[in-house]
């Protein structure tokens, strides 16, 4: 969950992104060729992380999930703390602000935490990210609360599952591993989905239609200023609004879905790239390429062959 003074959080293949207005570094999920976007962090014992910086705000673009196995302290979601208790799960969602204050206390006990990307998840790989918040598997990650308690009988088999998830990790490409990778991630989301709430939260009328005009939009080479105006609203405006409530600008979340489009079409197809940019919105070749690799860190061209060869 903390991170360093460089450019990566420890433990997680990441690379800063951008940094918002407020200063908050938003920090993305940097793949590694012929690797899943799945990585296991062990926080176990204060040595093992002797400089959390306090106070220190961050936010990620991929998804994360951590679950206390011993231990007291407190972070924050978008300003609001959470105590940090044995057998507690918290979901943290791409664009949400975490703050680590009490981080410190917790590296005086044992927790894990997944930090993974909807790519690694079969169910959600194909998903628009416009509509990650009404998937089952991702619940506790919509829930208002964005925790929930692990029953004592049960919080062995959380350890076990991370351990192994772990384990499996350390080597991803011997045999069996991208389905043992893939079914224990599975297997967890659907463990802390179970700890959601039954009434998810409201929807948010103004983000739900800045989404849908994206999803029915994001095909054709349109841009932010586009949709907002579609939508009745000044680019600035939506932009800020969108920003507040989602952690994400109007074009962050315009760029993501049709990165998203990308790679599904990379995965599943054997168009070529300009065909590929015609889909997806994007100008060409070049731009496409140029936009993946500042996402991804990656060209589409290696991100398919490793792909493939994982699959």
């Amino acid at each position: 969950m903390a991170h360093s003074s460089g450019s990566d959080l420890p433990g997680v293949p990441s690379r800063l992104r951008t940094v918002r207005p407020d200063g908050t570094p938003v920090y993305r999920y940097r793949e590694r060729p012929g690797s899943p976007a799945v990585s296991v962090t062990r926080f176990d014992a204060e040595a093992d992380h002797p400089d959390l910086p306090p106070e220190h705000r961050h936010a990620h673009d991929f998804l994360v999930l951590v679950y206390v196995e011993e231990g007291m302290g407190s972070f924050t979601v978008d300003g609001a703390e959470r105590a940090l208790c044995a057998g507690e799960v918290h979901a943290v969602s791409p664009g949400q602000v975490i703050g680590v204050a009490g981080a410190a206390e917790l590296a005086r006990g044992r927790a894990w935490s997944v930090a993974f990307t909807p790519d690694a998840v079969p169910a959600l790989s194909a998903v628009s990210p416009l509509a990650w918040a009404h998937h089952p598997l991702l619940a506790l990650f919509a829930a208002s609360t964005g925790h929930g308690r692990v029953a004592e009988p049960d919080q062995a088999n959380w350890s076990a599952w991370l351990a192994d998830l772990a384990e499996e990790l350390v080597d991803p490409g011997r045999l069996g591993a991208h389905e043992a990778v893939t079914a224990l991630l599975t297997r967890i989301l659907v463990a802390a989905a179970r700890l959601a709430p039954t009434a998810p939260a409201t929807p948010d009328p103004l983000v739900e239609r800045a989404f849908a005009e994206i999803e029915a939009t994001f095909r054709e080479p349109v841009s932010a200023a586009d949709v907002a105006r579609t939508l009745g609203y000044t680019p600035g405006h939506l932009t800020t609004v969108l920003r507040r409530r989602t952690g994400r600008t109007l074009l962050e979340w315009i760029t993501e879905r049709r990165m998203i489009e990308v790679r599904r079409l990379l995965r599943e197809t054997d168009l070529p790239l300009d065909a590929v940019a015609a889909r997806t919105g994007l100008r060409d070749a070049t731009y496409l390429v140029r936009r993946f690799r500042e996402r991804y860190g990656i060209t589409p061209q290696r991100w398919r062959r490793t792909q493939r060869a994982w699959s």
